[in-house]
C-alpha cells in the first residue's frame, strides 16, 4: 500500500455543482485532513473520490491512472465512515472477510486474512466475537480493518470518530493515524473538529466557501 491519490481540478456535486477546481495530491503515508462547515461538500469530495458519486467534471487519479470513470470497486480506495456500519448478523471475523469475499477470495483465505487486520488495528482474538458485544470504540476498529483488508491504495475516512466521546476519539484518531502510516497508506480524512485535524494529518486543508474557489491550506 504505497500509492499516490491525485484529484485535478474535481468538480464535485449532486447533479448540481456543490464545489469546483478543487485539486490536492495526497502522498503514500501522508494524511490529508478536509475541514469546513457543514453543507461545504466535504463528504461529497471523498464520495466522488470514491466513485460513489460521479464526479462533475475533473479527474481522480491513482498512481498516475486515471480512475474517473472506474467503478467502486476497481479504483483500490477504501473508505470509512461516521457509522461502522457492520452487519449484525455476521461475526467479526465474517465483517472484515466481506468485501475480500466480494473481491473473489474463498472463505478460508478471507478469513485468514480478516484475522490478520483485525490484529492491526488491535483486535487480536475478535474474529469469533458477535458485533452486538464491541463497543462503539471496537466497532470502529472493525470498520477499519474491513477498509485494509483489501490492502487499498488510498483510505477515505469521512468523520469516524465524531459519534465517540473525546478520550476514545484521541486515542482513535492516533492509533489510526500511526497505522497509516505504518502501513504506508494515503489518506483522506475529513472532520468537523480542527483539532482532532491538527493533531491527525500532515495537512490541513478546507473547503472553499464558494465554487470555482481552491481549497486553502490552514495554518499549523
Amino acid at each position: 500500500m504505497t500509492s499516490r491519490l491525485e484529484a485535478l481540478d474535481l468538480a464535485i456535486g449532486h447533479g448540481t455543482v456543490l464545489a469546483d477546481g478543487l485539486s490536492l495530491s495526497v502522498a503514500p503515508a501522508e494524511i490529508v485532513a478536509i475541514v469546513g462547515p457543514s453543507g461545504s461538500g466535504k463528504s461529497t469530495l471523498l464520495a466522488s473520490l470514491a466513485g460513489v458519486v460521479p464526479a462533475l467534471g475533473g479527474r481522480v487519479l491513482v498512481d498516475g491512472i486515471d480512475v474517473t470513470t472506474w467503478p467502486v470497486h476497481r479504483r483500490r480506495i477504501g473508505m470509512i465512515f461516521q457509522e461502522p456500519l457492520l452487519f449484525p448478523h455476521l461475526d467479526v471475523g465474517d465483517n472484515v472477510a466481506y468485501g475480500l469475499r466480494r473481491l473473489g477470495q474463498n472463505r478460508r483465505d478471507a478469513r485468514a486474512q480478516a484475522v490478520e487486520a483485525l490484529a492491526w488495528v488491535g483486535l487480536d482474538g475478535y474474529a469469533d466475537r458477535p458485533v452486538e458485544r464491541l463497543s462503539g470504540g471496537q466497532a470502529q476498529r472493525v470498520a477499519l480493518a474491513r477498509a485494509l483488508a483489501p490492502r487499498p491504495a488510498v483510505l477515505l475516512l469521512d468523520e469516524p470518530f465524531s459519534a465517540l466521546d473525546a478520550d476514545l476519539r484521541q486515542r482513535l484518531a492516533a492509533d489510526v493515524a500511526g497505522l497509516l502510516r505504518r502501513e504506508a497508506t494515503a489518506a483522506v480524512h475529513v472532520t468537523h473538529d480542527l483539532d482532532e485535524a491538527a493533531a491527525m494529518a500532515d495537512r490541513v486543508l478546507r473547503m472553499p466557501p464558494e465554487p470555482g474557489q481552491p481549497l486553502a491550506r490552514v495554518p499549523r
